[in-house]
């Protein structure tokens, strides 16, 4: 386990003095427990969850067309690459 330095303000340090003795355990305790549950709380780095929760959104839309034909659209006025 690693050990760290935070400064943190005098109200916040009492406050969390005052829930460790509530609780019976120590201010570092309190500290690991906070991290853990913001952790819990956070997407995961590198997940890809959120892909998969996103996936389908819009596969009923029909204002919406498909991405190649789009850009084959925006693109019919350039030179082919056949000619370069």
């Amino acid at each position: 386990m690693t050990r760290i330095l935070a400064d943190l303000p005098d109200e916040d340090i009492r406050w969390l003095d005052a829930r460790a003795a509530e609780q019976g355990k120590s201010r570092a305790a309190l500290v690991r427990e906070a991290v853990a549950t913001y952790k819990a709380q956070s997407p995961a780095s590198g997940s890809k969850e959120w892909i998969q929760r996103g996936a389908g959104y819009w596969k009923n839309r029909t204002d919406i067309r498909d991405g190649v034909e789009y850009q084959r659209a925006i693109r019919e006025d350039r030179r082919s690459y056949d000619d370069l």
